[in-house]
C-alpha cells in the first residue's frame, strides 16, 4: 500500500474508503475521529483480525469523506457499502424489506394492504413478517371476517355499484352504500387489536358481543362474530407472548459456531413474538463480532424499514467501543430515531427477560446455521474458476436483435444466487452501430459498461461462445482492466446435421469458456454450479428478448402514431418520453397533453382526437 501521511487525514467524523490497484473499493469504514481510526490500521499485524490483514494486503490507496456528525458518517457508510459491495466489508446479503401490514388511517374508510415500504403518510404499520405467503394468508383470513374495503383509493372514488366482495359478505361497500361510519371504524379497531398482538382483548370483546347478539336472537350477527373469533385464534396460534410489555422491540443475538458467526433477530410487537430471521457468515470469528453487529444494524434498517422503539443488542458500548469511539450505540440510536421520527433506544438487555430473549435469538441462529453449511454452487464455482473469493455480484449479458434491427443488450444482475431485479439494465444500440454483428455489439457494450462505473461484478457471464468472450476480454485488455473481474461465457451444445447434440469432443451439454483456455471447462451435467449458470443465462436471455421485442413493437407503434394528424417524428419522440405505452397516451386528457413542450390546446385536441382509435 502507498505510504500515508496521517497529517493529511482529517480529525473530524467521516468515512474512509480503501481501494485496490484498479481503483475498486475493497473496504468502507466510518469513524468519529478519522485520523485515529486510520492510524489504528498500521499497528503490528498480530494485533489485527485476519480479515483486516487480508484487506490491507489488497489495499493500495485510501480516500476520506468528511461529515459533520458521527450519525451522518454511519448513514453514509451504509449507503456506500450498498453501492460498492466492498469485498472486505461484512455484507447483509439478504437486505430486502420484509412484508408489513399497512392501515391507511388518514382515509375516511381505512383500507388494509400489504407493503414492503414504510412511508411517513399517517398510516399505521404492523410487522415485519419474513414470509410473504403467510402474510397473504393472514390478509385473506382477515378480509373474510372483517368487512373492510379492498379497492384502491382511485377505484373507490369512481365506483358506482358494489363489487363482488360485498355480495359474498366480505365488504360493507362504503364506496356506494350508506353505511354507519362508526360500524366501519369498529371493524378497523378489531383489525388493529389483532395485528397489534392484543388478541386476548379482541377475543373477549367479540365473545361478549356474540353472547349479547344471541340473547336478542340476532343469530346472523352472532354467527359472524363466532367466525371472527375463530379467525383470530387461527391467526395468532403461532404467536407467543414473551414479554409483559406493550412496546415494540427487535432483539438481536449473535454467536460463534465452528464455521462462522450466526445472527438472529426476533420481532416482538406488543409483547408477542410475531416472527424471526436468521443470518450466517462463514469464516468469521468472535473478533469480528462487534463490527458485524454494528454493520448489520446500519444496513438492516433503511428509509423504508419498520423501526421499533427499542433494539436490544447482546453487548453494550464497553464491548463495541474502542479508543476512537467509546459510544457507538449512541450514533445508531440517533440514526434510527431520525428514520422512525420518534425516539429509538439501542441498548443491551436491561433485565432477565430481555437477556433470555437475546439467548433465545442466539441459540436459534446457531441451530439454523447448521442447515446453511452445505457447499453452495457459488463456492464450487469459486474453486472451479480459480477465484480468490466466492463471487457475490454476477452480471449476465445477452444480445438480441432481428437482422441487426432494434439491437438490445440485456444485463441481468445476481447477488449471491438470487436475481437483483432492481439492478437489471438495458443497453440500446442503433442499427448503424450494431450492423447485426454480435461481437461488435458486445465490444461496444463493454466500453459503455466501463464508462458507467461501479459497482463492478465479481463474475461476468456472457451468453455465447469463445468469439463473444474474446470480444469482451479484448476491450478489458485495451483499457487496462484485465483483472477487473472474472469473465466466462456459456454456449449451448453444438448440433449435428440431425439436430441432435454433437457428441464429438464431449459437446453434449452447455459449454463454459474461459479466457486463454482452448477447451471448455468441464462441469458435470446436472451439477449445481452448472444449473445455476444455466438459470442465470436463461433469465438474461428472456430479459434481453423481451426488451428487444418491446423496442420492435415501439418502432411499429411509432409508425402508427405518425399516421395521426399532428404527430410527426419529433412529436412521437416526445410522446414516448412522456408515456410508457400507447394506452397511456390514449388515456391522457387534453390538459395532460398540453404539458408536453411545444403543445398548445389546438394541437393537444388534435392529438387527443387522433389517439381515440387506441381507446378501448
Amino acid at each position: 500500500m502507498e505510504p500515508i501521511d496521517l497529517k493529511t487525514i482529517p480529525v473530524s467524523p467521516g468515512v474512509y474508503l480503501y481501494k485496490d490497484a484498479h481503483g475498486r473499493v475493497v473496504y468502507v469504514g466510518k469513524a468519529k475521529h478519522l485520523r485515529k481510526r486510520v492510524a489504528s490500521y498500521f499497528r503490528p499485524p498480530e494485533t489485527q483480525t485476519p480479515k483486516t490483514r487480508a484487506m490491507l494486503r489488497q489495499a493500495q490507496s485510501i480516500s476520506t469523506l468528511i461529515t459533520t456528525t458521527e450519525k451522518e458518517a454511519l448513514l453514509l457508510e451504509a449507503s456506500l457499502i450498498k453501492k460498492h459491495r466492498p469485498r472486505y466489508n461484512i455484507l447483509l446479503r439478504d437486505d430486502k424489506q420484509y412484508v408489513l401490514f399497512k392501515l391507511n388511517k388518514k382515509h375516511k374508510w381505512p383500507r388494509l394492504t400489504l407493503t414492503r415500504k414504510v412511508l411517513k403518510d399517517g398510516s399505521k404499520y404492523f410487522g415485519p413478517f419474513t414470509s410473504s405467503h403467510s402474510a397473504w394468508q393472514t390478509l385473506k383470513a382477515i378480509h373474510k371476517v372483517f368487512q373492510l374495503r379492498r379497492c384502491a383509493d382511485r377505484a373507490f372514488a369512481n365506483r358506482v355499484r358494489p363489487c363482488l366482495y360485498h355480495h359474498i359478505g366480505q365488504c360493507l361497500a362504503p364506496c356506494c352504500l350508506e353505511i354507519s361510519h362508526d360500524d366501519y371504524l369498529e371493524q378497523v379497531q378489531r383489525v388493529e387489536l389483532l395485528l397489534s398482538g392484543k388478541s386476548n382483548e379482541l377475543v373477549e370483546a367479540l365473545t361478549e358481543k356474540m353472547y349479547a347478539a344471541s340473547e336478542i336472537m340476532d343469530f346472523e350477527t352472532a354467527a359472524q362474530l363466532r367466525d371472527q373469533i375463530k379467525a383470530v385464534e387461527v391467526t395468532v396460534e403461532k404467536q407467543a407472548a414473551v414479554i409483559p410489555t406493550a412496546h415494540d422491540m427487535d432483539v438481536i443475538g449473535l454467536g460463534e459456531t465452528d464455521a462462522g458467526l450466526a445472527l438472529g433477530i426476533l420481532f416482538i410487537r406488543g409483547g408477542i413474538l410475531i416472527d424471526k430471521k436468521y443470518y450466517f457468515w462463514a469464516g468469521l470469528g468472535l473478533e469480528e463480532a462487534p463490527e458485524l453487529l454494528q454493520s448489520f444494524i446500519a444496513q438492516y434498517y433503511g428509509v423504508n424499514s419498520f423501526v421499533p422503539s427499542r433494539v436490544v443488542v447482546p453487548w453494550g458500548n464497553d464491548v463495541l467501543g474502542d479508543e476512537t469511539n467509546s459510544e457507538p450505540l449512541a450514533a445508531h440510536a440517533e440514526a434510527l430515531t431520525e428514520l422512525r421520527g420518534m425516539l429509538v433506544r439501542v441498548a443491551p438487555p436491561r433485565n432477565d427477560t430481555e437477556s433470555k430473549l437475546v439467548t433465545m435469538a442466539t441459540a436459534n441462529a446457531i441451530d439454523d446455521s447448521k442447515n446453511k453449511r452445505a457447499v453452495s454452487p457459488l463456492t464450487i464455482l469459486q474453486k472451479k474458476l480459480g477465484m480468490a473469493e466466492e463471487p457475490y455480484r454476477t452480471e449476465i449479458v445477452d444480445v438480441s436483435h432481428t437482422s441487426g434491427k432494434d439491437t438490445r443488450v440485456g444485463m441481468v444482475v445476481f447477488e449471491g444466487d438470487a436475481p437483483a431485479k432492481d439492478q437489471y439494465r438495458t443497453y440500446a444500440f442503433s442499427d448503424e452501430e450494431s450492423g447485426g454483428d454480435d461481437y461488435g455489439v458486445l465490444a461496444l457494450w463493454m466500453k459503455r459498461r466501463l464508462e458507467s462505473g461501479p459497482p463492478w461484478p465479481d463474475l461476468l457471464l456472457i451468453d455465447g461462445g469463445r468469439g463473444q468472450l474474446n470480444a469482451v476480454t479484448s476491450v478489458l485488455e485495451a483499457h487496462g482492466q484485465s483483472n477487473l473481474c472474472t469473465v466466462i461465457s456459456i454456449a449451448k451444445a453444438r448440433k449435428d446435421e440431425s439436430g441432435r447434440a454433437d457428441r464429438r469432443k464431449g459437446n453434449i451439454e452447455d459449454r463454459i469458456f474461459l479466457p486463454g483456455r482452448s477447451n471448455p471447462l468441464q462441469l458435470k451435467a446436472g451439477a449445481p454450479e452448472l444449473l445455476l449458470l444455466q438459470h442465470m443465462r436463461d433469465l438474461c436471455h428472456d430479459y434481453s428478448i423481451g426488451r428487444h421485442r418491446r423496442a420492435r413493437a415501439g418502432r411499429a407503434l411509432t409508425g402508427e402514431l405518425q399516421r395521426i394528424h399532428g404527430i410527426g417524428p419529433s412529436m412521437a419522440k416526445k410522446l414516448w418520453a412522456q408515456y410508457s405505452s400507447v394506452k397511456e397516451m390514449a388515456e391522457a386528457s387534453v390538459e395532460d397533453l398540453m404539458k408536453i413542450e411545444g403543445v398548445g390546446r389546438k394541437k393537444a385536441e388534435a392529438i387527443y382526437s387522433g389517439l381515440s382509435v387506441f381507446r378501448s
